[in-house]
């Protein structure tokens, strides 16, 4: 339902509704065929027809269905509905009822703080109270020895040859009186041990071109081509077994920084050896 000011605005638009249905009667449309084109309920079209504003909702809403409508027959309705003006709608004013005085808030602002500064005493004062001895360097610190390290015992101050006797009955009448203990606490320190030996590297340096056929202990080929001039080639323990070098003489090879002579093993300057697995350079076995 709309209100009288609505009706009142709506009234410039009167003659809408007969000339929608002149228009409609023309052109051989009945309500139930406007109302399916626009998808528009029937008692829609005729309150619209009608001129029944109140029935079809706020202004704006009646005006776009007139103009669906009229745009459905071919009847100009633009001059009835400019005349047809409704004001902007101004939105109500919204009045605050409540009221906070000042004393309150100000109360309310205080208890906030003392609230949170109670919860910081009741989590803090523990902490320190627990703390504090750690802090002031109270605390008691056990001596520190080492598990290695057996104490000394106490000496016994032998007796003199004039107390030789008196010494059996004093040790039976008084109490034997036992050092207090100090508590030994192992220490974690790591124990030093010796550097293992370094390894005994295979380094080989090429002045010249050389054919190289290098094969590990399980028989599988770690090198197998040829080496230009000023390359070089380290190998592990372990990493070579066999080791075939063509144009050995160009080849100088190290065996951990000390040159090995390949003299016992060349023939033809082809020079053949083994590496035991400690690194050695040994004659190959047939």
């Amino acid at each position: 339902m709309i209100d009288d000011q609505t009706v009142s605005d709506l009234e410039t638009v009167a003659g809408c509704g007969t000339r929608l249905r002149q228009a409609r009667e023309a052109a051989g449309l009945t309500l139930e065929d406007v109302g399916q084109r626009l998808r528009m309920p029937v008692q829609v079209v005729k309150s619209l027809e009608q001129e029944q504003w109140q029935k079809l909702g706020a202004p704006v809403f009646v005006r776009g269905q007139l103009r669906s409508y009229a745009r459905l027959l071919g009847v100009d309705v633009s001059e009835l509905l400019e005349q047809a003006q409704v004001g902007p709608v101004v939105p109500p004013t919204l009045v605050s009822h409540t009221h906070t005085p000042r004393a309150r808030r100000i109360a309310e602002n205080l208890g906030r703080r003392a609230l949170y500064v109670g919860i910081t005493a009741v989590l803090a004062v523990p902490v320190w109270f627990a703390t504090r001895g750690h802090f002031d360097g109270t605390a008691p610190s056990p001596s520190t020895a080492s598990l290695d390290v057996i104490p000394a015992a106490v000496p016994v101050t032998p007796a003199g040859p004039g107390s030789a006797a008196a010494a059996p009955a004093e040790v039976a009448a008084a109490p034997v009186a036992k050092p207090a203990a100090t508590p030994y606490v192992a220490s974690l320190a790591p124990v030093p041990r010796a550097a293992p030996a370094a390894a005994a590297n295979l380094d080989m340096q090429f002045s010249g071109d050389s054919w190289v056929d290098i094969a590990g202990p399980d028989g599988g080929s770690v090198e197998k081509a040829l080496i230009k001039a000023g390359e070089t080639r380290s190998f592990t323990p372990g990493q070579v077994a066999r080791v075939t070098l063509g144009n050995a003489s160009a080849v100088q090879v190290q065996q951990n920084g000390a040159i090995v002579d390949l003299t016992p093993y060349q023939r033809a300057n082809v020079a053949r050896f083994q590496v035991s697995s400690e690194g050695s350079v040994v004659p190959v076995s047939h």
